[in-house]
């Protein structure tokens, strides 16, 4: 029986190397590495918290070097969600994070635009790109970060973000990077509310986001929720990592169906699926526990997207067909 069709708007594409593909790559680059099998790499992949989640993050994806590295990392996942159902996905990358070790940007985007090209002609998964800068970069970096992004509108990408450590740095201080890519024609996608508290969401709408990655922390002010609501402001809900990072304590304390009684749209999504040990079809699932069918994740993954329309209007007849099927 083929899975029910599945959008995935919030995956971190770094953090979907599966260890044996990580070890490959560094050998390749000549590249450190923290661990040199996949079971110390496991051991590495045990969190204590977010903080500790985001040093392994910038240790081992390091790794990542050439054009020929980020296209095979789009190709790959595309293979992987492919199995597990997956039509349309939108990949986050950190460009700047390369850029700042000696990577050329042209390398970087090429890589993963080409590599979007690859995945759909070879798995008929549509794949789109919204690079991501972190909250402790340069601004003017960031600001470069977003010139880059709008020059690959024609090859996919179609969102900027932000992430990194939500208390390092308010979004003011990346104000003007948010502006260049927001009049270059890119949706604002930044994280917030994940880490820290419902302030962390206040301030992110004050940028009129398309969407907020995580997000959870708005379960904590109805108020929020509402303006949500109001807004059509989509949530990007990962519930394994909220778990691995810290951030719920356990499942039956996860904010999805807080939010979902709310009537605030949540779409799922694995975030770093190699480093979390999860996968889509688990992500689904979970999040199904908590109240979020595959139906109603499709529906909020379609009203999040960014695509152009005629994906929109195709994603929506894949829906319609699918879910008609399924009830």
């Amino acid at each position: 029986m083929r899975p029910a069709p599945k959008i995935e708007l919030h995956v971190h594409l770094e953090g979907t190397v599966r260890p044996r593909t990580l070890l490959a790559i560094a050998r390749r680059n000549g590249a450190p590495l923290p661990a040199r099998t996949e079971a110390e790499l496991a051991r590495h992949y045990r969190f204590v918290d977010f903080a500790h989640f985001i040093e392994v993050w910038i240790a081992t994806t390091n790794c990542l070097r050439g054009y020929r590295d980020f296209r095979q990392v789009v190709v790959d996942y595309a293979a992987e969600a492919a199995r597990h159902g997956a039509v349309y996905l939108e990949g986050i990358f950190s460009p700047a994070e390369r850029v700042r070790r000696g990577v050329r940007w042209a390398d970087i985007f090429g890589g993963y635009a080409d590599g979007a090209v690859e995945a759909y002609e070879r798995h008929g998964v549509v794949v789109r790109l919204t690079p991501d800068i972190d909250r402790e970069l340069d601004p003017a970096l960031a600001q470069e970060c977003a010139r880059q992004a709008v020059r690959y509108r024609d090859r996919g990408v179609v969102g900027f973000g932000i992430g990194g450590r939500e208390a390092a740095a308010g979004l003011a201080r990346y104000a003007r990077a948010i502006a260049v890519a927001r009049d270059g024609g890119l949706g604002f996608v930044p994280h917030a509310g994940e880490v820290t508290g419902v302030a962390s969401v206040r301030e992110a709408l004050r940028y009129d986001p398309v969407r907020l990655r995580h997000g959870v922390r708005a379960a904590d002010d109805p108020g929020v929720a509402a303006e949500l609501v109001d807004r059509g402001v989509v949530l990007d809900v990962c519930p394994t990592s909220n778990l691995r990072t810290r951030v719920v304590r356990t499942l039956d304390s996860h904010p999805l169906p807080v939010l979902r009684a709310a009537g605030v749209a949540c779409s799922i999504g694995t975030d770093d699926p190699a480093m979390f040990g999860t996968d889509l079809s688990r992500e689904y699932a979970l999040a199904a526990r908590l109240g979020v069918g595959a139906a109603d994740a499709y529906a909020a993954g379609l009203a999040g997207a960014l695509c152009d329309e005629p994906t929109r209007a195709h994603l929506a007849r894949v829906g319609r067909s699918a879910f008609a099927a399924l009830s």
